[in-house]
């Protein structure tokens, strides 16, 4: 059984660091829409790329643009801090039962 416990244990992390990288590129990708960036720069592209499926969920649900202002990276941000305060201890708790 403690082959499932480290198991569950290092999802348990691995999800948490996921979750932190994840974390930070959306406030990254916030700061940079700040200025007006290049469209065909690479780093650009990239973290359109990868936060845009999300954020076209989020906004599809709920269309949070106030003066030009787009609190959809806010509301992943919470989203992204409740599964980590709520899914990865969980996931230890779980892990410690076995």
């Amino acid at each position: 059984m403690f082959v499932l416990r480290n198991f569950i244990n290092s999802l348990a992390t691995v999800i948490d660091v996921v979750l932190t990288l994840y974390m930070w590129i959306l406030v990254i990708r916030a700061l940079i829409s700040w200025v007006n960036p290049d469209p065909y720069n690479p780093i650009v592209r990239f973290l359109s790329g990868i936060t845009d499926p999300l954020l076209y969920r989020v906004r599809r649900i709920l269309p949070l643009s106030f003066g030009g202002i787009d609190l959809t990276p806010m509301i992943l941000i919470l989203a992204i801090i409740f599964l980590q305060s709520f899914l990865v201890p969980t996931l230890r708790q779980i892990a410690l039962g076995f």
